[in-house]
């Protein structure tokens, strides 16, 4: 039997391969006490089973994760299932019986850098798409903001950003099928909308933790979604060049898409508690909501985060950020590790498809609110 990290994302340490359980434990974030995030790779005989044990799994950033979770795992890195998993309040124990050589194992399904090169290079490709690198991160990769549609002509101006903590890749699955509905020649809602509305997308907040295997920071263990009153080149360039290209551009709607450890459901988080929050920030959000909601059975709006109380709110935060700088509809969504308990899918829990179909399902909502923008 061998197990192996050594890869894009990878994370995992193996404490006794000797031992019944196999003992392992996740490697913390750098520079950081975060984890939670692993993706790892076990190789041995096929028809056997293999008991594996995540040792540290009861200090990990969000213990209340583990609680009805199930581990995502695949033969061939594309068509990823479920196995159960107990957790006990320390450990996370869960066995593999091998029907091929080698299997994955990941907290979720991943969504590799180079699958991420391949969406820019894919997206490029379409005339109405420009591509720019902002600058670079600490581990000299690539910011890369994807503008869709026409700057000179258009209305409304949309910003989605993904992945501020690397961890939560279904964030990133979701901008892979919000852009394939976007740039769908045959699909009239995406045209009309792009007739008078340009967006602005960041795929991936974070390339350098994505990479590293990180649950939440990036190279130099800065929180990015922490960041965004005060960013810097030198800790947080990633937020930096994207809050500075934001505050030359402006616009009319922020979206930061997440994913959420332990809540099982899709929702939106508002920036309810920033100073100036006002009727026009509510009656935004209620039409956002109420839209999403009627389109997307995946979409609820029941449970969510507790409310911030006026003038509470964490400025540090992106969403509040952006609602308090530009006085307009700013949201969080946050999709599930697990699975969605409303609509649950044994075989696969929340998934990269179900991922590709919310974000598809997205079009409605924000077409709805630029109307009601252009009524008010």
């Amino acid at each position: 039997m061998h197990i192996s990290s050594a890869f894009d994302s990878g994370n995992i340490t193996v404490i006794d391969k000797n031992s019944t359980p196999v003992e392992l434990a996740i490697r913390i974030d750098n520079q950081s006490d975060f984890y939670q995030w692993f993706h790892f790779r076990l190789e041995g005989e096929v028809g056997k089973e293999y008991p594996l044990r995540i040792t540290n799994a009861g200090k990990a950033a969000y213990p209340e994760g583990w609680e009805n979770y199930r581990v995502c795992a695949s033969y061939d890195r594309h068509n990823w299932f479920r196995i159960d998993a107990q957790y006990d309040g320390k450990v996370l124990d869960f066995s593999v019986n091998l029907e091929q050589p080698a299997i994955y194992l990941a907290y979720f399904a991943p969504y590799s850098w180079d699958r991420h090169l391949d969406l820019l290079a894919w997206a490029q490709s379409d005339e109405r798409v420009q591509t720019e690198t902002l600058g670079l991160t600490l581990d000299g990769r690539e910011m890369t903001l994807l503008t869709v549609g026409n700057p000179d002509t258009a209305k409304h101006k949309v910003w989605m950003i993904a992945r501020q903590h690397p961890g939560e890749s279904m964030a990133e699955w979701f901008v892979e099928g919000f852009l394939e509905t976007l740039l769908d020649e045959s699909n009239p809602s995406a045209l009309s909308l792009l007739e008078d509305t340009v967006f602005y997308v960041v795929p991936n907040m974070n390339p350098d933790g994505s990479v590293r295997g990180h649950l939440r920071t990036n190279a130099a263990g800065a929180n990015l979604n922490r960041e965004w009153q005060s960013p810097s080149m030198e800790r947080s360039p990633e937020v930096y060049l994207v809050r500075e290209r934001m505050l030359a551009t402006g616009g009319n709607m922020f979206l930061d898409i997440h994913g959420d450890e332990a809540l099982p459901f899709n929702f939106v988080a508002a920036c309810e508690g920033i100073p100036g929050y006002d009727e026009k920030h509510a009656e935004l959000e209620s039409t956002f909501k109420q839209a999403f909601e009627q389109i997307s059975p995946d979409f609820q709006t029941e449970r969510g985060y507790p409310l911030d109380k006026p003038g509470e709110a964490n400025m540090t935060v992106g969403t509040n950020w952006c609602g308090h700088q530009f006085r307009t509809l700013a949201l969080t969504l946050e999709m599930p590790f697990k699975d969605n308990d409303n609509l649950p899918d044994p075989i696969e829990g929340w998934s990269p498809a179900r991922c590709r179909s919310l974000a598809s399902d997205m079009l409605f909502p924000i077409r709805q609110t630029l109307a009601f923008m252009d009524k008010k």
